[in-house]
């Protein structure tokens, strides 16, 4: 149990998903054959460290590792596949795709199948990465084996890191906006062209004007913030792209 099964292959699946209300068999030859892919794995879908951390890290990174030689970022859970695409509306994370182990047969042919009937959750998946190129395990990263959830080797930075150590991360970049706003507009269209990634917070939707105001004590829009420094309105903004 737990073991590390670096140079193996991964087991073969097929996994029963559901896409625009049909039924798609999708096996891992069909996920992995020819590629190289980032994996990691996670005991659940809408669970506090899996929404709040682990997903949206590998899919803020995602970019940054298809820079880096990655053709995809999978995650695999033990849930059925209507959680599993809830889960990925809901947190909006287009550059993952999901895979629903929902009878746990990946996380047991991985050696990763856990019993977290105490929780009330059954069998679940333990908690790692891998990467894995056309469908050979090259490197893997689990969490310690001790009580609870611990969430300490497996996250989006340490397999970047593991895949190119002089890489740098991307800035986390924050901008307001305001619907119908031309110089929200032209701003984002700038941090596009850039490849800036950044959050969109929309004002009237999201927040208001007086977070806006609590954060940058402006009351004009947009507002680009870049690692927890204010840049400004959309003329800052140009100018903070051109350096």
């Amino acid at each position: 149990m737990l073991d590390n099964i670096e140079g193996q292959k991964i087991p073969n699946v097929t996994f029963p998903t559901r896409q625009d209300d049909q039924w798609v068999n999708v096996s891992t030859d069909e996920l992995f054959a020819g590629k190289t892919v980032v994996v990691f794995a996670l005991p659940g879908a809408f669970t506090p460290t899996c929404s709040s951390t682990h997903l949206p890290r590998y899919n803020e990174l995602a970019g940054v590792f298809k820079g880096n030689g990655v053709d995809d970022v999978v995650c695999f859970s033990v849930n059925d596949t209507f959680v599993m695409n809830a889960w990925l509306a809901d947190q909006e994370a287009e550059n993952i795709t999901v895979v629903p182990d929902g009878n746990g047969t990946f996380a047991e042919g991985m050696g990763m199948l856990v019993d977290k009937s105490d929780l009330g959750f059954g069998k679940r998946s333990w908690r790692y990465s891998m990467l894995v190129k056309d469908g050979v395990i090259e490197k893997m990263f689990i969490e310690p084996n001790q009580p609870g959830d611990p969430f300490e080797v497996s996250d989006a930075d340490t397999m970047l890191n593991y895949i190119n150590p002089n890489v740098k991360a991307p800035a986390a970049a924050t901008l307001f906006t305001k619907p119908g706003c031309p110089f929200c507009a032209k701003a984002k269209a700038a941090l596009k062209e850039n490849n800036i990634a950044f959050e969109e917070i929309i004002l009237g939707k999201d927040a208001t004007t007086v977070s806006l105001r609590a954060v940058s004590g402006q009351t004009t829009f947009p507002q680009l913030f870049v690692d927890g420094k204010h840049i400004g309105d959309s003329e800052a903004i140009v100018a903070y792209l051109k350096g």
